[in-house]
């Protein structure tokens, strides 16, 4: 924790930099509430009521990245990760198929684990592998593609985690993997409320007044990181989808040619939806003769390579890990296609 500790000096609060990105967010929505505004009027609609969807989703996840900082809960997950790497990404692999959160869910704990030391593989390992599948999307799935499609995606949600693990601790000795994290206030705000003097582990956090500073600080700078991330990223869901239809992919993976899959995930994953509103479509664009492998690339890739998901990742992570990232979703989804494709012609 040291490291970071020192970081909390290089990662200054930037309130000019904030500022000039707020007036340009204000320019850009006054400029299409100007022109179009029964467009701009549609936008905010559906960045609010989503907010409102995700809230019970996310709220958990804020609250309890507050409390693991504010009990001291982070310095005995920092020292769990800090061991055997291999064990650690396998672990972060296997749990994070089975947790029943999403990328942008996921967010504020695991920029929070970064921010307090915690190796960038296991949580790359995590990260990879929680959007894709859960209990809960595991049934879905079974109820409407069946139990291959179910069993296929939490497979390939293990496998992705792997491989993002693995893939990460090949660059384990360079700067940016060990430094991962953006240096601006947005992070700086994170760092700040994690990097403090180490506390004994209590989970009772409210009977300490210091505890319960430092939880409020650090649920607002999670909440306002969310907001910051989240606001932009629906609004781009749902321009994207209003220009791009589903009906407009058939075209494009709705035969079994060569491209089938690469076009799945370059072309599919930005008309993503969510994990349950893909199925649905994903049923349609079989129908429609979409091939197996293509429409597993579709649902794996569309959880870690949509573009609002990537927007809620982009400003927290630095460019070399973020890439990283990317790299490594686009290259397990065209695998998890191309593997499922041979699987079921067995």
């Amino acid at each position: 924790m040291a490291h970071h500790a020192d970081q909390q000096t290089k990662r200054p609060d930037r309130p000019r930099a904030s500022r000039i990105a707020l007036v340009i967010v204000a320019i850009a929505a006054a400029s299409a509430a100007i022109y179009w505004p029964q467009a701009a009027l549609e936008t905010a609609v559906f960045v609010g009521w989503s907010l409102v969807v995700i809230a019970p989703l996310v709220i958990p996840g804020i609250l309890l990245a507050g409390w693991i900082i504010a009990s001291g809960a982070d310095t005995h997950i920092a020292a769990a990760f800090e061991g055997n790497m291999r064990r650690a990404v396998f672990a972060a692999a296997a749990i994070g198929a089975v947790t029943p959160v999403c990328g942008v869910t996921v967010l504020p704990l695991m920029a929070g684990l970064l921010a307090g030391g915690v190796p960038l593989a296991p949580v790359m390992a995590f990260w990879l592998s929680s959007p894709v599948t859960d209990p809960a999307m595991l049934a879905t799935t079974a109820a409407t593609l069946g139990i291959s499609f179910a069993l296929g995606k939490t497979i390939a949600a293990v496998l992705l985690g792997l491989l993002g693990g693995a893939g990460t601790l090949l660059f384990a000795r360079a700067g940016w993997c060990a430094d991962p994290l953006r240096n601006n206030a947005l992070v700086g705000r994170i760092v700040a409320a994690r990097c403090g003097e180490k506390m004994p582990f209590r989970m009772a956090i409210w009977a300490d007044g210091t505890r319960r500073d430092v939880f409020r600080r650090q649920v607002w700078a999670t909440t306002r990181l969310i907001l910051i991330c989240l606001i932009p990223a629906f609004a781009a869901e749902h321009v994207l989808n209003a220009l791009l239809h589903p009906e407009a992919l058939s075209s494009y993976v709705g035969h079994k040619t060569a491209w089938a899959i690469p076009l799945a995930v370059f072309v599919g994953a930005p008309a993503y939806v969510d994990g349950y509103a893909a199925l649905p479509l994903t049923r349609a664009l079989i129908e429609h003769g979409m091939s197996p492998g293509a429409a597993m690339a579709f649902l794996v890739s569309g959880g870690v390579v949509s573009i609002w998901g990537a927007m809620a990742i982009f400003p927290v992570l630095r460019l070399q890990p973020f890439l990283l990232y990317l790299a490594l979703a686009i290259f397990g989804s065209l695998l998890a296609g191309y593997g499922f494709d041979a699987v079921t012609a067995l």
